[in-house]
């Protein structure tokens, strides 16, 4: 027997199921069906900073396998938005809803299952200083229990090998060559796509960008743009926050205009863009002040 045989023998029986409860085991079981046609949406949502009210009365879900452009100027409540959508708040008013389910009346256990299905990349990359090749493969690690964790941790300290995923990953934004070069060294560019590879690796459900392209020149924003219809094709849900109404023309199924804390419209892209229904939709997508 192996030393990897012989250690993982010992692990099974005590860590394999150290990280989930019988409960949310069932529970996860029941998010793994594939016959559920999942989503994440906000049901008559009121948020507020400091009593101050930032969103209110929002209804919005995202599909599994689509790309939702959330469009509006800069202070309106896009990022929080996406926040509310990743669980990083609680609604003051209204519910979060995953595959039909309250996500606020659950566990904090099923809630953390949720969330490990939800990945979010920043208008800023924040990466660690270390190669390109961790820093992908740092959310594989932290969604694994502690036996699987173990397991990684005794394989890879014998053979020291490349995880095949995370490759993957970079070959989707094109740094697969650079592997094993410093976070330190890249440029914004290659930072975000890094932390966009990060994102993918661990293969979330749904995908929320909070502006990923808004500090980026033409070639890493088409990069980021082809990697995005990508993860699509694939499955994921993605919610992408931005101000350039060309891109969200370019990558989006549907489009949720959001202006003063309020969604005005919502629908398919090209019916925002080009046939409107809210005035105020028309005058924001022609460049008038509405806010």
């Amino acid at each position: 027997m192996s030393i990897i045989s012989k250690i993982n023998s010992k692990l099974v029986g005590k860590y394999k199921n150290i990280s989930l409860d019988e409960d949310s085991v069932s529970f996860s079981e029941y998010l793994e069906n594939k016959s559920i046609n999942k989503d994440i949406a906000l049901v008559d949502v009121d948020f507020k900073y400091a009593n101050e009210p930032v969103l209110e009365n929002i209804d919005l879900n995202l599909n599994k396998g689509e790309v939702l452009a959330i469009i509006g100027p800069s202070g309106t409540g896009k990022t929080t938005l996406l926040r509310l959508l990743s669980l990083f708040h609680r609604v003051d008013k209204g519910e979060v809803k995953f595959n039909g389910k309250d996500v606020w009346s659950l566990s904090e256990r099923e809630r953390l299952i949720i969330r490990r299905k939800i990945g979010m990349v920043f208008q800023k990359p924040n990466l660690f200083n270390a190669t390109v090749h961790q820093n992908v493969r740092y959310g594989l690690k932290i969604r694994k229990n502690w036996y699987e964790r173990i397991q990684s941790f005794v394989f890879e300290s014998l053979n020291g090998y490349e995880d095949p995923k995370v490759i993957e990953k970079l070959e989707i934004v094109g740094l697969e060559d650079l592997y094993k070069k410093s976070s330190k060294s890249l440029s914004g560019g290659e930072a975000q796509r890094v932390a966009f590879a990060r994102a993918l690796a661990y293969e979330p459900e749904f995908l929320l960008l909070d502006e990923p392209t808004s500090d980026l020149d033409p070639r890493n924003t088409a990069i980021i743009e082809e990697a995005i219809r990508k993860a699509r094709s694939e499955g994921i849900g993605i919610a992408i926050a931005t101000h350039d109404m060309n891109q969200a023309e370019r990558v989006a199924d549907r489009v949720a205009v959001l202006l003063n804390g309020q969604i005005v419209e919502i629908g398919n892209a090209e019916d925002v863009f080009n046939n409107p229904k809210n005035e105020k939709t028309e005058m924001f997508i022609n460049g008038k002040l509405v806010y």
